[in-house]
């Protein structure tokens, strides 16, 4: 019988309930990106809500699904967290009603600056609440909300970019991208007890350095990852056709007649049929003999 981790679980719920409730497509990647799993929203899947932000229809589910997160808590903090960094990368490259609907219900995002909950000893509030606290600032401030924007979207038409000819670029730049960030990075995305606000294992000092720097360089670390992943995946289905393919041909090699017809050695088994295009020896014999007859 198979048995399913805790993560492999509730993605199949997740899936499930998708199903049951009627969920949209938007409300789909709402609840994807601010899943349960211990790590943190695809940038690539953000992007994309952020894009559908600017359909009027699409906005209004968008929205309801993001507050109903933010009421969760306890031990789906994690819906809590995700859904403000979303909300953080809305704000800065999605429509403007975003903005705009933050800022009338502010409220419900400052109530999570004293959001508790403590989990193995470990207090895990503490990444929302830092996170609120950092979005209510934006909202706040309409000069550094207008910069950040301008900056974010420039980041995203980069991506884009760099996604459209990714195919082309060599290894070797965009190695060097992701090296290049590594210790500018490390400095302002560890200490303290953000170090991992998914709730993962900790990670080593490699790791730690290897974060990027930038949104634009985060941006290219993913779709190289994106990148590779999609390469192993096709390699593994290209491998699997192949050894279908051999095994297809030793099952009609075993299948072949062992003793071929005309063999003087072996006797045809009985009740086989001849090879096609060959009539069996007493039908040939009946043939002829009606044919002298007639004659």
């Amino acid at each position: 019988m198979l048995r399913m981790d805790g993560t492999s679980s509730m993605a199949l719920r997740r899936q499930l309930k998708n199903v049951v409730r009627n969920y949209t497509e938007a409300q789909i990647k709402i609840r994807e990106a601010t899943s349960n799993d211990p790590w943190g929203p695809s940038s690539s899947l953000m992007s994309e809500i952020a894009d559908l932000t600017y359909n009027v229809v699409a906005f209004s589910e968008i929205m309801q699904m993001i507050w109903k997160r933010l009421n969760d808590h306890g031990k789906n903090w994690r819906h809590v967290y995700k859904s403000l960094v979303l909300l953080d990368y809305l704000v800065k490259t999605g429509s403007e009603r975003v903005t705009q609907q933050c800022r009338e219900n502010i409220f419900a995002i400052q109530t999570l600056k004293d959001f508790q909950y403590v989990e193995d000893g470990k207090d895990q509030g503490v990444n929302v609440r830092e996170r609120a606290k950092q979005l209510v600032a934006l909202l706040k401030d309409d000069e550094r909300l207008k910069t950040e924007r301008a900056k974010a979207l420039k980041a995203k038409e980069r991506f884009a970019q760099n996604a459209m000819g990714f195919g082309s670029a060599g290894g070797g730049t965009n190695g060097s991208v992701m090296r290049g960030g590594a210790h500018a990075g490390s400095s302002s995305r560890t200490g303290g007890n953000y170090a991992d606000p998914y709730g993962g294992a900790g990670l080593s000092a490699e790791t730690e350095a290897a974060r990027p720097s930038t949104v634009g360089e985060e941006e290219l670390q993913l779709q190289l990852a994106l990148a590779m992943s999609k390469e192993e995946h096709d390699q593994e289905i290209q491998r699997r056709k192949h050894d279908d393919y051999k095994l297809e041909l030793a099952m009609k090699e075993s299948q072949k007649d062992p003793d071929p017809w005309g063999d003087t050695k072996a006797a045809s088994p009985k009740g086989r049929s001849p090879p096609s295009g060959e009539l069996p020896a007493d039908r040939v014999r009946r043939i002829r003999s009606v044919r002298t007859a007639s004659e």
